[in-house]
């Protein structure tokens, strides 16, 4: 049977180095208690995809020697690989070729910032993949950046040239593919939470308030948390 590799591409949520831009406004504890948060619930829409389309879940995480942090934090059944390289264009690069050559027939590889990315966006990454021939798949971020890439195949290329960290990410991805004839399947628009801005567009979201976003995994960690603690909500 063929298995799906969906990977987060994560850090460890310590205290200081979890949810920086975030941390400015909540503090440095809140911060990395949302980003645990947020990986538990990632972690849960990947285990809510139906064992019949063949997955397997994956924390790609960094730094090395916080073993221990992921496993309290993720499903007994994923798997865990170190992240390989020092930008996020190796980091991405390196996670498909090491899981593609473990076996699996594709590779989602998503973020561990969008707390109620919806399972039938995973469902319909999977199936794409499935689709006769080589292509990429494609889940564009309200940032400009991806929330999700699925290949086949680990096409450097892919990865290079890009600007990371700014809005023209998602569109240089598309190019890239372009270049190499990689035809591109693109899933609906979502949103990961990197500031207080984006925060509340996750409070929108959960208390059903949010004309944008709607109809996401329940994110229940999230949910617990930001209902119990108010004093680290701005």
């Amino acid at each position: 049977m063929s298995v799906a590799a969906i990977g987060i591409i994560c850090k460890a949520p310590q205290p200081g180095r979890a949810k920086t831009r975030l941390a400015s406004a909540v503090g440095a504890v809140a911060a990395s208690e949302l980003s645990a948060c947020f990986l538990r619930d990632v972690a849960a829409a990947i285990d809510a995809v139906p064992e019949s389309f063949g997955r397997r879940g994956y924390g790609v995480y960094a730094p090395a020697g916080v073993e221990h942090i992921m496993r309290e934090l993720l499903p007994a059944t994923f798997g865990l690989q170190l992240q390989v390289g020092d930008h996020l264009g190796d980091v991405l690069f390196g996670a498909t070729r090491d899981l593609l050559s473990d076996g699996h027939d594709c590779v989602l590889l998503v973020n561990g910032d969008s707390p109620t990315l919806p399972t039938r966006f995973l469902v319909q990454a999977i199936e794409a993949m499935r689709e006769p021939g080589d292509r990429m798949v494609l889940g564009p971020a309200s940032d400009g950046g991806y929330y999700l890439i699925g290949l086949k195949h680990p096409h450097r290329h892919l990865f290079t040239r890009i600007a990371w960290g700014t809005d023209t990410v998602a569109r240089a991805t598309q190019e890239r593919a372009a270049e190499i004839g990689l035809p591109t399947t693109l899933l609906p628009e979502w949103y990961d939470i990197d500031d207080v801005e984006t925060l509340h567009w996750l409070k929108d979201e959960l208390a059903g308030h949010s004309a944008r976003f709607h109809g996401g995994s329940l994110a229940a960690a999230s949910r617990a948390f930001l209902e119990t603690a108010p004093q680290n909500n701005p």
